[in-house]
């Protein structure tokens, strides 16, 4: 059986979406500063780790806990969201995948994200 790994292309493919995915999120002026001060080349290399290992891929993901990496850093529901977004489009739309890999990122996501979020969206008014 092919591995959602396998069939987006493996480790060279990831790290061109993660690429990809991080001009997108620092193109937008909400998200941006959330990277300030942050060694971009290291995160992304725990980006390719992370989402090799997420897709099925050989790579072992040695980072930070999630919760602790994300810590103090106020992010909000909205901007996760955004995030998440960002990334399911890169896949899609950029990259092809078919919706199985993109259901399973998103269901990843939706796993992670109280590691991540420290404020909830606002209710819509």
């Amino acid at each position: 059986m092919v591995s959602h790994y396998e069939k987006v292309g493996g480790a060279l493919t990831v790290r061109d979406l993660v690429d990809r995915f991080y001009m997108l999120v620092l193109d937008e002026p909400e998200l941006k500063p959330y990277f300030d001060g942050i060694d971009m080349p290291r995160l992304k290399r725990h980006m390719v780790m992370l989402l090799c290992s997420v897709l099925g891929g050989p790579e072992v993901y040695e980072g930070h806990d999630l919760a602790d990496a994300h810590r103090g850093m106020g992010v909000t529901g909205e901007h996760y969201e955004k995030v998440g977004g960002l990334l399911v489009t890169v896949l899609r739309d950029e990259y092809g995948a078919d919706e199985e890999i993109v259901q399973h990122v998103v269901t990843v996501l939706g796993q992670v994200r109280g590691s991540i979020v420290e404020q909830p969206a606002e209710a819509a008014e």
